[in-house]
């Protein structure tokens, strides 16, 4: 099972529009692929018509579960999109308060992980929306993942957002020893503002090593896309936007093939 996290610390950057997109065209392409919604707020939730605040069963549910030592059916708390092989884990807007009653307690920083286990037969592909803030939710997603997506809007205060995220993948992966890779990506890209040629360059001199070479551009099919309740590259296929995100999800696919490939040779 393949896991990305995708995570900022700061709103409006493309979170929830990077895992919308990279789920819808990981279905397409026939994978059994699972999104889940960790962030209060609940976008990804709403992307697909449920609402965060009445939603009953949700990624709450499972900390509940593991704090009242019970299992939770798979199929009470996921539920289907209208896509093809596409499944949520919807967000409830009770998580907010997941940090206050549970925080504290030991393992809830594996809730995610130990659920992800009993459905590893289930999912080829599994992409978690994060919440903005360093808690407990944010650590059961770095907990699991193989890989943290950062999409960074090309601007000035977005940039200086980034370092403080980086700053927090430090603090976790010193804490709970996680080895997950990192991979920002550039989004909401004007090819005809200076500001984005800026932020990109800016980006490019200070970020090399774990920046994706492209860009998602500004796009205003996104928007009608999310309207609509469908990942855009299902909605518009030719779109930019689109095309850049089927762009990004063949250099992630390469990239695990490389790392794959790389842990077999170092095991054999």
């Amino acid at each position: 099972m393949r896991i990305w996290a995708v995570a900022n610390q700061k709103g409006g950057v493309g979170k929830t529009t990077t895992a919308v997109s990279l789920a819808g065209l990981l279905a397409e392409k026939g994978h059994e692929t699972l999104l889940i919604d960790l962030d209060p707020h609940g976008s990804l939730t709403s992307y697909f018509g449920h609402d965060p605040d009445t939603i009953e069963k949700s990624v709450y549910t499972l900390f509940q579960a593991a704090v009242n030592q019970i299992k939770v059916p798979t199929a009470s708390v996921m539920l289907q999109t209208r896509i093809s092989g596409l499944s949520l884990l919807p967000a409830s807007t009770a998580l907010v308060s997941l940090d206050r009653q549970f925080g504290s307690r030991g393992g809830m920083g594996l809730v995610i992980h130990n659920a992800l286990r009993q459905w590893s037969d289930r999912f080829d592909n599994v992409i978690i929306d994060c919440p903005p803030m360093l808690g407990v939710l944010l650590v059961n997603a770095l907990a699991c993942s193989d890989r943290v997506l950062v999409p960074v809007q090309t601007e000035f205060l977005a940039l200086k957002g980034l370092e403080r995220i980086k700053h927090t993948f430090e603090r976790v992966r010193h804490a709970h020893k996680l080895p997950f890779e990192e991979l920002i990506i550039p989004t909401m890209f004007d090819r005809r503002t200076r500001a984005s040629h800026d932020s990109l360059k800016f980006l490019r001199e200070n970020y090399a090593e774990t920046l994706w070479e492209m860009v998602i551009p500004v796009d205003t099919n996104f928007r009608e896309a999310s309207k609509a309740g469908l990942p855009l590259p299902l909605f518009k296929p030719q779109s930019r936007g689109s095309l850049a995100y089927k762009a990004l999800l063949d250099d992630l696919l390469e990239r695990d093939m490389v790392t794959m490939e790389s842990h077999y040779e170092h095991t054999n």
